[in-house]
């Protein structure tokens, strides 16, 4: 196994903590905002609230809450997200729609903002590409601008999007996390979001041009998706998903596949930049070090693991109470597993024996090839009970 000195790089300084008395000071404005989004919530739709609806409720303040305070541009994306979903759910309640109204129709619809998503990333690729090609760091900062910009529209698209599904029939309202179009929506843009974060985190900026390629390949996917298979249509839930665990279940489980992709990726760039080491290429010269790129690795690996242990877990309270047993070996089921227990062995090689260097870049890397399988191979080649998430 490969190591390599710690002490031989230069990783980036971590900003200085901050005391209690000075984070109430700093955030009370996001702290109060998300109080008086969670009491607005509770006033309009408290009285219909079970047990698990006020769960749900706290844990999306709380996990909001901590992400805001731990990443300050995280507030101002979800206040540039949520405003505009919030002026087209009163421009719908208004009784308008998009045939009468053109920021509707072009802009604010679920699909429109989706394409403005799409178009978003797919630029903010080619221009992290240009980036690490010439070096230039004007080219550098657009890319990233452009990235915000597909994150925001792409939560404006999903936040939209749920309440479109209860437009014409409210009994179909749901979550947009019910079929192949609208995860594929959540998995571009919330993995580059969480790339800005390590991005931003790490001075990393130049890893974009490895991390930003699947993204647009999720982007052309999901552009088949809604031009060739038409699934950007609203339709309803089938009985197992009408159930409060799909809103928890869902995104966790994207928090870790987001974060499991992107390391993959810095896997390759690692690889990749450890080759141009060795022959004096110019790859070397412009991506971070590698110990940067090992402990972006490392940290998306925990991170997602953290998140996808917790969401296996809720999907299988969610699975006894809609078939009765909390495990039956279903493929998803079997390939969830698979995908724990792969991350697993890599955190535990990582923090209790050590390893670091090539071969754990390589493991990373190769472990894309898992997880997509369990995300999207398992949906559209094998059946079972998930098969929902079938083309």
């Amino acid at each position: 196994m490969a190591h390599s000195p710690v002490d031989s790089y230069a990783l980036p300084s971590s900003p200085q903590p901050r005391s209690w008395t000075a984070i109430l000071r700093q955030e009370a404005p996001w702290v109060g905002a998300l109080t008086l989004a969670a009491f607005a919530i509770l006033l309009r739709y408290g009285h219909d609230f079970g047990y698990w609806q006020y769960v749900v409720l706290a844990s999306w303040y709380a996990g909001l809450l901590t992400a805001g305070i731990a990443w300050r541009p995280l507030q101002w994306a979800t206040i540039a997200a949520v405003l505009p979903a919030l002026l087209a759910v009163w421009l719908y309640s208004d009784g308008q729609t998009p045939a009468d109204n053109l920021l509707l129709r072009y802009v604010l619809q679920g699909v429109a903002a989706v394409y403005w998503m799409s178009l978003a990333l797919l630029a903010a690729t080619a221009t992290y590409l240009a980036y690490v090609v010439t070096a230039r760091e004007t080219l550098g900062r657009l890319a990233s601008a452009l990235t915000w910009v597909g994150v925001v529209f792409g939560f404006i698209g999903l936040g939209v999007r749920w309440r479109e599904t209860y437009l014409g029939h409210p009994d179909w309202g749901h979550i947009p996390v019910s079929n192949l179009w609208e995860v594929m929506v959540l998995f571009c843009a919330s993995t580059a979001l969480f790339w800005l974060y390590y991005e931003q985190r790490n001075r990393a900026r130049a890893l974009g041009a490895f991390v930003m390629p699947l993204v647009a390949m999720g982007v052309g996917f999901l552009l088949w998706l809604t031009l060739a298979q038409h699934m950007d249509r609203i339709e309803p839930l089938i009985p197992a998903l009408q159930s409060f665990w799909m809103k928890l279940h869902v995104p966790m489980m994207f928090v870790g596949y987001a974060n499991f992709t992107i390391a993959s990726l810095v896997g390759l760039a690692y690889l990749l930049t450890q080759r141009s080491q060795r022959r004096g290429g110019s790859l070397a010269r412009v991506l971070p070090s590698l110990e940067v790129q090992d402990e972006v690795m490392y940290k998306a690996i925990a991170l997602g693991f953290l998140f996808f242990t917790v969401a296996t877990i809720l999907g299988a309270v969610w699975a006894a109470r809609a078939w009765g047993g909390f495990w039956s070996w279903d493929p998803k089921e079997t390939w969830a597993l698979i995908v724990w227990l792969n991350y697993a062995g890599y955190l535990h090689a990582r923090v209790v024996k050590g390893w670091h260097g090539r071969s754990m870049a390589w493991w990373s890397f190769m472990s894309l090839w898992v997880v997509s399988f369990c995300f999207l191979g398992v949906n559209l080649f094998l059946s079972g009970l998930h098969s929902y998430g079938k083309l």
